[in-house]
């Protein structure tokens, strides 16, 4: 008798009880199985509702093969190159190109991607062989949903390694463990082009039954459209421009179909995009919702674990792990008035920082968390995790970049994206958030550069695009709201407060507000082409210590004004999120943005004993954009010898 193996433990990973969000994922909450025989799985509609779930577990960590996943290895593929975000330790070779074959991040999540289509496959084949397509009422549903679900993990492994072997229906890596890559990208690029296209056509834009977690026409429909976009890069590069327009033409259609359904916006306000209770808003087209329910942050046990705010809240002597900072070139990037800085950053009390690049909630402070940072520590050392701005501040460390105690140096930003829904405690491992795999914004910024692609470098309507995302950004859509946005901020915190188990012993509760206020009055925001335009011809300029410097140099015969303004608005609104290095490498401006928004040469090198007062990242190597597609795991060539590493990879012996 045929089995299919199945882990359904997302009832523990993936149910939010405490507001992440009001509509459902009761689809979720299944029964565990080991081992589920396949006549079984398909003699009813319900078993094989959980079979599909069974592909769904996939999205979610696990204590065997990615006991980070959504974490760690997202954060190093689609971040760390970008030099945005920054790292100690050996996480720091992920920014300067230094990765190899033998990552564990790179086996996990090779490994992982793979695990989640062997189960769609199963599913697939056992679905279609069940002959129960016009009685099941789910069947299109559940059909649609395994695809896109496929084709979600192809594009992880797409985006990342390049070629790799297109398992199709039925197929696994037990049934055939010596599966060769794809000849070239189109073939695998067509592949999950025809998935996305299938389950467009079998869903629905609401989730079915209501349950948020589900993919919908919507999810399938965005990616449709990054998978043309994707094809298109490729084209290009090959130098079939025709190829290229033709995917364009695609993507920019199913582009227009998810703005024209009304299914999404924007949030009124950018910051509360990453609140406890904003999980699945309407600017939400796919997410994962991690929350593992009262009782269990504490527990040590779960194969669910994400040390996410040890990742992100490396604070001084507050714990962490240093895997995650934030490049003090993307701090002063923001425009003056740019509230996407003072919702997404907080920095240690840097005496030389000047006024006008602090935010009065969140210098030397985490407003969410009620965190001070950077104390000077009854045993001498700095120490955070106090609701104290009163308390002396350790001077010593208190510099633009932080040095941890192995003497490694990481700029002294961290994002409040992921530190803000509980404080970074060694006995409170754990916390509820949420992580975004693709937003509207994103949406609407892929359909402009289709735009520009298509009609030329002054598209009226691609610019408004980019204006509309940069009027959110500097407040002016949550005037109006602060009362309303307010309400639904409040209840999260203060339940949490009330439980010592979620580490917010001292919090305050007392008062009604948020931490960082809603803006009161409409601004003018300056327009995306002057400023951009500008930023090609001249860079942009700084006065950070008391002399002129340079940001970026200026990208004049490098890149176009709309490119740039695609750039440094991806790298503004979505710095943190695990999309914007895959982003800017289709659009082909990742290698530009390296050299020229991190100057080689420019700063102090790690062994200067002045480097902590200096802002600067020190880049003394060229960036390699072969090297932006992964080399192949080694564990992985060794068990399918039809496998070749990428080229740029190999090492060559005389």
């Amino acid at each position: 008798m045929k089995t299919i193996n199945k882990s359904l433990l997302i009832a523990a990973l993936g149910v939010a009880t405490l507001g992440f969000t009001s509509c459902g994922e009761d689809f979720l909450e299944v029964n565990h199985y080991d081992i589920l025989p396949a006549d079984v799985m398909y003699a009813s509609e319900a078993n094989a509702q959980s079979g599909l779930t069974g592909i769904y577990d996939c999205l979610f960590p696990d204590g065997t093969i990615a006991d980070g996943w959504n974490y760690k290895p997202q954060l190093f593929l689609g971040c760390h190159p970008t030099l945005d975000t920054q790292a100690t330790g050996w996480d720091v070779n992920w920014g300067i190109q230094n990765w190899t074959a033998d990552e564990e991040e790179l086996r996990k999540g090779w490994q992982y991607a793979y695990r989640a289509v062997d189960r769609a496959n199963v599913f697939l084949a056992g679905l279609e062989g069940s002959g129960a397509e016009n009685t099941w009422s789910s069947y299109k549903y559940m059909r649609g949903e395994a695809k896109a679900l496929r084709a979600y993990f192809y594009m992880f492994l797409a985006q990342n390694w390049g070629k790799v072997p297109a398992l199709s229906t039925g197929e696994t890596y037990v049934t055939n463990p010596t599966k060769p890559a794809v000849e070239n990208d189109m073939e695998l690029w067509d592949f999950i082009i025809t998935d996305l296209k299938d389950a467009t056509a079998d869903l629905n834009w609401t989730p079915y039954n209501g349950e948020y977690g589900r993919a919908t026409k919507g999810m399938a429909e965005s990616y449709l459209a990054e998978a043309y976009m994707w094809k298109a890069f490729r084209a290009r590069a090959a130098g079939d421009n025709a190829t290229s327009t033709a995917a364009l033409q695609l993507a920019k259609a199913a582009l227009e179909d998810v703005i024209n359904s009304g299914t999404y916006e924007l949030n009124r306000s950018y910051s509360t995009l990453w609140d406890g209770d904003e999980a699945w808003s309407k600017e939400a087209v796919w997410q994962v919702v991690m929350d593992m329910g009262k009782g269990n942050y504490a527990n040590w046990g779960l194969d669910s674990h994400i040390f996410n705010n040890f990742f992100s809240a490396s604070t001084n002597g507050g714990g962490g792990w240093g895997s995650q900072y934030n490049s003090w070139e993307l701090y002063f990037l923001f425009e003056k008035g740019d509230k996407r800085r003072d919702y997404s950053f907080c920095t240690s009390p840097i005496a030389e920082l000047p006024e006008e690049y602090r935010c009065p909630q969140t210098y030397g402070y985490n407003p969410f968390v009620q965190c001070t940072i950077g104390l000077d520590g009854p045993d001498g050392k700095v120490q955070d995790n106090l609701n104290d701005r009163t308390a002396p501040v350790h001077a010593e460390n208190n510099n633009f970049m932080f040095r941890n105690n192995d003497g490694e140096y990481a700029p002294a930003v961290w994002s409040m994206k992921y530190w803000r829904l509980a404080r970074c405690q060694w006995d409170i491992p754990h916390s509820p958030c949420h992580y975004y795999y693709k937003r509207y914004s994103g949406v609407l910024l892929d359909y402009a550069e289709c735009l520009f692609r298509l009609n030329g470098d002054d598209d009226a309507t691609a610019w408004s695009i980019i204006d509309k995302i940069r009027n959110r950004a500097f407040g002016n859509d949550e005037v109006g709201y602060a009362d309303e946005l307010t309400a639904k901020f409040t209840p999260y915190y203060k339940n949490m407060a009330s439980e010592a188990q979620w580490g917010y012993g001292g919090y305050d509760s007392s008062r009604d507000y948020y931490p960082v206020p809603f803006s009161t009055q409409t601004v003018t925001v300056p327009s995306a082409k002057t400023v951009y335009t500008d930023m090609v011809n001249n860079g942009m300029k700084v006065n950070i210590t008391g002399t002129e410097e340079t940001l970026c140099k200026p990208f004049a015969g490098k890149a176009k004004a709309w490119e740039v303004a695609l750039l440094q608005e991806r790298r503004k609104e979505f710095n943190q999120e695990w999309n914007l290095k895959h982003d800017l490498f289709r659009s082909e401006i990742l290698k530009t943005h390296v050299e020229c928004d991190y100057p080689k040469g420019v700063g102090l090198p790690k062994d200067n004993p002045n480097k902590s007062k200096n802002w600067h990242y020190y880049r003394d190597w060229e960036p390699n954009e072969a090297k932006y597609f992964m080399p192949i795991p080694t564990d992985e060539l060794l068990k399918n010898k039809a496998l070749k590493q990428n080229p740029v990879y190999l090492t060559v012996v005389e």
